[in-house]
């Protein structure tokens, strides 16, 4: 019975000790504009850690960590601005989710039109050679050679 006790009372730590691990997030601020500026930064900025996961829905130690800073920044008055600038000269353009339309990102905004462009191409080109080869007439040897398999197909048993 005892022994049966001991193990009772280790799982319940065990399991105490996972819930005890869990954290909140336990920002305090002097405005409800304050706080919805904090909550909409942390929605747009990307972990660095996680893929394609913003740092309000991650719980990366690194996460964490950042979201630590934004909230400092935000407290000390910077702007929305010098946050995603200090961000990016860290962590690069991917820490942003809708990063800004310049020289080496260009790509990101410009390549999935292009590509698209080039598919289209691609299919009415495919499509414009289908329909020539179509519309090609036969010769008047290519007309009689077929007459004379026709005929003979017909005249097989």
């Amino acid at each position: 019975m005892n022994r049966l006790r001991t193990s009772f009372v280790a799982i319940m730590l065990l399991l105490f000790a996972t819930v005890g691990h869990a954290t909140i997030d336990a920002y305090t601020f002097s405005s409800p504009a304050q706080e919805q500026r904090f909550r909409s930064l942390i929605q747009e900025l990307r972990c660095p850690r996680c893929q394609n996961e913003s740092l309000a829905g991650s719980d990366a130690p690194v996460a964490r960590d950042l979201k630590d800073r934004v909230y400092l920044m935000v407290q000390e008055g910077k702007s929305n601005d010098q946050i995603k600038k200090f961000l990016v000269a860290r962590y690069g353009v991917f820490v942003i989710y809708r990063p800004p339309m310049q020289g080496h990102t260009l790509w990101l905004w410009v390549g999935p039109w292009l590509l698209a462009a080039v598919v289209l191409w691609a299919v009415i080109v495919r499509l414009r050679e289908r329909s020539r080869q179509q519309a090609v007439p036969l010769s008047a040897e290519e007309q009689e050679r077929l007459r004379q398999l026709l005929h003979e197909e017909k005249s097989a048993p």
